[in-house]
């Protein structure tokens, strides 16, 4: 196994849709500005209730990505 030094970067992903699309929309925007992605580690998820329903997910994901 090779040795790596990773940057963790910590976002807050949301999705009207699911708790699964937050945490893609949250790596995709990551992928935006990091071309190394390698892990993630969802630490926190929420929801957001309107009228008594649920109205979008927020998670919170730290993502490493390898450095050069």
């Amino acid at each position: 196994m090779s040795e790596h030094t990773y940057k963790m970067i910590e976002l807050v992903g949301s999705s009207h849709t699911s708790i699964e699309e937050a945490v893609k929309n949250a790596v995709a925007r990551a992928a935006v500005d990091e071309k190394k992605l390698r892990w993630l580690e969802v630490l926190e998820t929420r929801g957001h209730i309107e009228d008594g329903k649920i109205a979008h997910w927020q998670v919170t994901v730290k993502i490493g990505a390898t450095l050069d």
